[in-house]
């Protein structure tokens, strides 16, 4: 099956009805699943031991992302240099929860900030980021609503390597599957391998923008 239209109406319904901003993910009761990709040295002890290893630098700020797509899409299904390896990272719901509840927007934005320096104070005292990027579909291209990217610094980057994390799974076969099925146009095929991503119960996150 080719990229056609009817292999694009999943994705067309879902945009008519989805929320310009707005998380999904793949989640429980308890935990919910964020992606990252590394290079095979971080990302292949980290999926063996279930946690992330001592190289692994929790000083920097590290982004997570509950959109399996959109983490294809930095990734390149991967193939890019040091992104070889995509972790499947299930953390509590309770950490992900106060990350969103603390985090600031990654950048300036009139209606959400009363002003400039507004935003400038709440981005030096926030631990976490966000960012609305353009959710992806199979063959990567944007779709008309956002995917969400937090990113995590300081505090919240150690919590969520030392405290948050429940388990971490290497899905990087499950990566390159679904690229051969989307490579040979079966999208019917590789949209079923896709990790159920569900509108997750934020609350209201006006101070996101959203």
């Amino acid at each position: 099956m080719s990229d056609s239209t009817p292999s694009r109406a999943p994705e067309a319904r879902k945009a008519q009805t989805a929320p310009h901003r707005q998380v999904r993910a793949a989640h429980t009761d308890t935990t919910v699943t964020v992606y990252q990709a590394y290079a095979p040295r971080i990302g292949l002890p980290a999926a063996r031991d279930g946690r992330f290893p001592p190289a692994w630098k929790r000083e920097r700020m590290t982004w997570i992302k509950p959109s399996f797509l959109w983490m294809m899409y930095r990734c390149g299904w991967a193939t890019k240099t040091d992104q070889e390896t995509v972790l499947a990272v299930e953390i509590t719901r309770a950490g992900f929860d106060e990350a969103l509840r603390r985090a600031c927007l990654s950048h300036y934005e009139p209606g959400t900030h009363a002003d400039r320096e507004a935003w400038q104070r709440s981005l030096r005292d926030s631990p976490a980021r966000v960012q609305w990027d353009p959710e992806r579909n199979l063959h990567l291209n944007p779709l008309p609503y956002r995917s969400l990217q937090l990113g995590l610094s300081g505090p919240a980057s150690r919590a969520y390597a030392d405290e948050w994390t429940v388990s971490i799974r290497d899905v990087t076969p499950l990566a390159r599957e679904i690229h051969a099925l989307v490579r040979t146009g079966d999208d019917a095929a590789a949209r079923a391998l896709l990790p159920a991503e569900t509108p997750y119960p934020t609350g209201p996150l006006t101070h996101l923008g959203a």
